[in-house]
């Protein structure tokens, strides 16, 4: 059986749009937390469904990224 070896390059990346989405969940939960006037502390409170949010979040542009691979590798 052969490893596959990921560089680092490539775990940076993907950590970094990991935390983009982790971001961007941040944001959608503050916004809510505007828009209904709940309580500032929700922002850790809620924390578990942003964690969540952003996984699936980083899910979907797993899903579009590979999406367009292959649509380029079809193209060539």
């Amino acid at each position: 059986m052969k490893d596959t070896v990921i560089s680092a390059r490539t775990k940076r990346r993907e950590l970094t749009i990991w935390l983009a989405c982790f971001a961007v969940a941040n944001i959608i939960n503050w916004a809510a937390i505007i828009r209904f006037a709940t309580p500032w502390y929700e922002v850790f409170t809620q924390l578990g469904y942003v964690t969540v949010t952003s996984l699936l979040l980083y899910g979907l542009t797993m899903l579009l990224r590979i999406a367009w691979y292959v649509l380029r590798r079809l193209s060539k």
